[in-house]
This record gives structure tokens, sequence and C-alpha cells, in this order.
């Protein structure tokens, strides 16, 4: 076998994930169900500059159900408060704070190696409703995982930390 072949192999068997890539990735759908803590949502510059997408102490959860659906849920820790104790009589400072400091979005999910593609049914970021949204697990453990997402809510490359509820 010449060594183009060999390289065309062996990127064909990395990509149906027959042989690995040094970081343990998930393999199934089954691999993430369950409840998953979201430890960490860093934006992440080309330089690789790293700031918090949802502020220090992000809060929130993705949820997997054996039946292939998803719900991925992300809360600034610091959100604000609304004075008048009705949600629909925030002011406009406190709805722009709320607004942009919570991510909410459901629908069906699929993996395919270590692509994760989210078909979004409804969003807090109205913008992603109807379409796909994919994440590339870059490590994975029963207990931990990690992805990145290229096209963040707010724009750019993000990675989000989750750990395993148990």
């Amino acid at each position: 076998m010449s060594p183009r072949n060999a390289m065309a192999v062996a990127a064909a068997m990395l990509a149906a994930g027959i042989i690995g890539c040094g970081a343990a990735a998930a393999q199934t759908a089954a691999d993430l169900v369950g409840t998953w803590e979201v430890v960490s949502v860093d934006n992440v510059s080309a330089e690789g500059k790293r700031t918090p997408a949802f502020g220090q102490n992000p809060k929130g959860i993705v949820m997997f159900d054996r039946g292939g659906r998803y719900v991925e849920l992300i809360l600034r820790a610091d959100l604000p408060k609304i004075a008048a104790g009705n949600r629909t009589q925030g002011t406009p400072e406190e709805n722009k704070g709320i607004a942009q400091g919570v991510l909410a979005f459901y629908g069906p999910y699929t993996v395919v190696g270590n692509v994760v593609t989210l078909t979004v049914d409804g969003s807090s970021f109205p913008n992603w409703t109807g379409g796909d949204q994919k994440r590339t697990v870059t490590a994975y453990s029963k207990d931990e995982m990690t992805w990145t997402n290229t096209v963040g809510s707010s724009g750019g490359l993000v990675e989000l930390v989750a750990r395993r509820v148990r």
C-alpha cells in the first residue's frame, strides 16, 4: 500500500471512530445518556485567550435521554433579580442582563464518532431554532466531557466542560 493510500485509510478509520486520536471521545449516544452539570463555558479566541461566556461559575445542565432527546440550559450565576417581583415587568436593564445571561435549547440529538449534532426545536436564542448545532467532543470520560462549538451564540469558538451528575 502506498503511503498516500495508507494515510487515506488511517484518516477514514479515525473519522469512523475505529482508531483514536489520543483523547478519549464519546463513541455512541449511549455514552452521553444522563445529566451533566456545566462546569465552565469559555469563548476561546484565535490566539487561545479564554473569556468566560457566562461569567465566573456558570450554572447549567445538559441532559441526554435514551430516546435521542436533549435539553441544554446555561445561566450566569449573577443574573439580575427583577425588582418588581414579576418576570413580565423587568426593566430594560434587568431584561437585557437576563437575555444575555441565559441560553436554553432542546430537541433531538445524534452522535457520530466524536461529533454530537443537536437539532434545535426551540431556543432562547431564536436564531438557532430549526437548525443543527454541532459539538465536537475533545475529551471524554464516564464522569467528564469537554466539547467545542465553532459557532457559539456570542460568536466564535466556545468550549464547554461538563461533569456527569451521579
